[in-house]
């Protein structure tokens, strides 16, 4: 496969799993064409090399931007923008994480904290079922959330090390 070939093959994978990861097919073919780019883009070269439009290139620049991916980057003699996607993984994971957090776990432990004082006048036994199912995503979505923390504030290196250590060896 030739190297066109196989960039071109990343940017549709990367396309077609956005939405599994909570973000439009477009959105992540921008981020996989900039973050394989090795000079920054301006809009009108992610517009032409992912044929869509001004609007939406730069509709997902700037959701990028918001997300901590992508950053801005001025040329000299240029009147255009130039946007550049952080290289190192290791940032990029953290980032999203850190975004995935803010935007999915923090409002659902918000409305658990909200609705954790269930009162009022009903069946008892369906207010008891429904605090402990509550009390149970709380618990499994703060574990998740405090792992993510822990991911987020470790060191590459010490969090790679330790997830070895984990793996059973074959």
């Amino acid at each position: 496969m030739q190297l066109d070939e196989a960039k071109e093959k990343l940017i549709q994978t990367f396309g077609a799993l956005g939405t599994s990861w909570g973000v439009t097919r477009t959105m992540a073919q921008v981020h996989a064409l900039l973050l394989l780019s090795e000079d920054a883009l301006s809009a009108e070269e992610v517009m032409d090399s992912l044929q869509i439009s001004r609007g939406n290139a730069n509709q997902n620049i700037r959701s990028l931007i918001d997300w901590g991916l992508v950053r801005r980057e001025c040329k000299v003699g240029e009147r255009r923008e130039f946007f550049v996607a952080e290289k190192d993984m290791w940032r990029v994971a953290i980032q999203i994480i850190q975004e995935r957090r803010k935007r999915e776990l923090a409002p659902i432990l918000q409305a658990l904290q909200e609705i954790k004082n269930v009162s009022g006048v009903g069946d008892e036994e369906e207010k008891q079922r429904f605090i402990e199912t509550a009390e149970k995503l709380n618990h499994i979505i703060g574990q998740a959330d405090n792992f993510l923390d822990f991911v987020v504030k470790s060191e590459k290196n010490l969090l790679i090390s330790t997830l070895m250590r984990l793996i059973p060896k074959k």
